[in-house]
């Protein structure tokens, strides 16, 4: 299961369980869900701390991999092969001067 999955499903779980809790008081339900939106996004904030920082390194990983894809297709595009052999003798220019 990936980290942003996990993350999201923990957030979403924070809020419900906080909602049932608040489902108990006698007040307003918009003020409930405020609450509920308030309280649970300050104990995910410590309690899924792992689970968010597993999550932002993979969402960095995925990052330097679409970088460094890119980079490659531009040096592609701009006609600069990366899979050049260099000369065995360098004795032996590659091209007549």
């Amino acid at each position: 299961m990936s980290a942003a999955l996990k993350y999201t499903l923990g957030r979403i779980g924070l809020f419900v369980a906080v909602l049932a809790g608040l489902w108990l008081v006698d007040m307003n339900v918009f003020l409930k869900l405020m609450l509920a939106l308030v309280f649970s996004a300050a104990l995910s904030f410590f309690l899924l701390r792992g689970w968010r920082d597993e999550m932002a390194g993979e969402i960095a990983e995925a990052a330097e991999r679409r970088r460094t894809e890119k980079e490659r297709l531009r040096s592609a595009l701009a006609g600069e092969d990366q899979t050049q052999t260099p000369n065995p003798d360098p004795q032996t220019p590659d091209s007549p001067r």
